[in-house]
């Protein structure tokens, strides 16, 4: 069976698949406090993640990272968790991983790691108590810093995930690469993206450029460039006087496009070959009017010959172009 290749010669091995639009918490970047959230008979039962998910292993995802909201809120999730480490066990996945705002790791970790899970990325944009429940409106620093000791006791690897926002969290960038460092995790941040309708004045308003980001660190430490390149949109450098990793996700300061290899299937089965695009192509159909899997992989094929080239977001000229009207929650972080 032919692996999938975009128009643009670069093979389809990574599947980020969010598995509810549901959260525990209400970041403000990411969601409306009052959220509507879908029916549940909109979204894919986790049969039909498992099957979905398996199709595109069989046409060479090699890498599959669950996302949500938050996937760990979503009932009975580690049934699917389970079915999907058969694949690790057979080869035909390298990686089953997933990002969590790591409430329910104290929970899962242990199970997750019996799963074949080696590493989580966990979002956490604060080390101060207010101002996380501040930013989250409904969460608590205490309750992810003991999931976060539990993916460490369990040996899961973490990643902390940072969103840079103006005026909110200038002041501890280098106390959480403090914290990263004495812990053992690596660091990455994040420029906050335009998704759904949070309104336009207040993403300008939250905008904090990761070139200004790195700008401030290397006044103080060495950074070196790292050649590592995982196909996605991160860039990595290695500071010198700790020896710890940094990631840099730049989609509006600069296009990382170019090295696409992924694509996103969200909880009602919408498959979005572009996070910064509104082309998709709606999966959920074959899955449910065929038990045949010749429909859905001809569906899966279809859309990825329309993956475009890169994407539209850009914060210049004081207004945000490119602004996509579906949530993050939705598509999947």
């Amino acid at each position: 069976m032919s692996p999938l290749v975009d128009p643009f010669a670069r093979p389809i091995s990574y599947l980020r698949v969010s598995v509810t639009d549901r959260c525990d918490f209400r970041c403000t970047y990411c969601m409306a406090e009052h959220m509507q959230f879908l029916p549940k008979k909109d979204l894919l039962t986790l049969e039909e993640l498992d099957r979905l998910c398996s199709r595109f292993i069989a046409l060479g995802v090699e890498k599959l990272r669950i996302t949500g909201g938050e996937p760990l809120v979503r009932k009975g999730i580690m049934t699917f968790f389970r079915a999907m480490s058969r694949h690790l066990v057979n080869g035909a996945l390298k990686e089953l991983t997933l990002t969590t705002n790591g409430s329910q790791l104290a929970r899962f970790a242990g199970e997750l790691a019996d799963c074949g899970v080696r590493r989580v990325n966990v979002s956490l944009d604060t080390l101060n108590p207010e101002k996380f429940a501040q930013i989250t409106r409904w969460g608590r620093l205490d309750q992810v810093q003991d999931g976060i000791r539990a993916a460490t006791a369990a040996g899961l690897s973490v990643k902390i995930n940072a969103v840079a926002l103006k005026g909110f969290n200038e002041d501890e960038l280098f106390p959480l690469l403090d914290w990263c460092a004495g812990e053992g995790h690596d660091l990455t941040f994040i420029e906050v993206m335009p998704m759904g309708e949070m309104g336009e004045e207040m993403r300008l308003d939250q905008y904090w450029p990761l070139k200004d980001v790195r700008a401030r660190l290397a006044e103080r430490f060495t950074l070196t460039e790292l050649s590592e390149r995982t196909g996605g949109p991160a860039r990595y450098v290695r500071i010198t006087e700790t020896g710890q990793k940094v990631g840099f996700i730049t989609p509006l300061t600069h296009n990382f496009c170019e090295s696409c290899n992924r694509v996103r299937v969200t909880c009602t089965g919408e498959l979005y070959m572009c996070l910064g695009q509104e082309d998709m192509a709606d999966l959920r159909a074959p899955l449910r009017t065929s038990t045949d899997d010749g429909l859905l992989d001809d569906s899966i094929r279809a859309a990825i010959a329309r993956k475009p080239k890169g994407h539209d977001f850009d914060y210049s000229r004081q207004k945000v172009a490119g602004q996509m009207s579906r949530h993050m929650s939705h598509t999947g972080g």
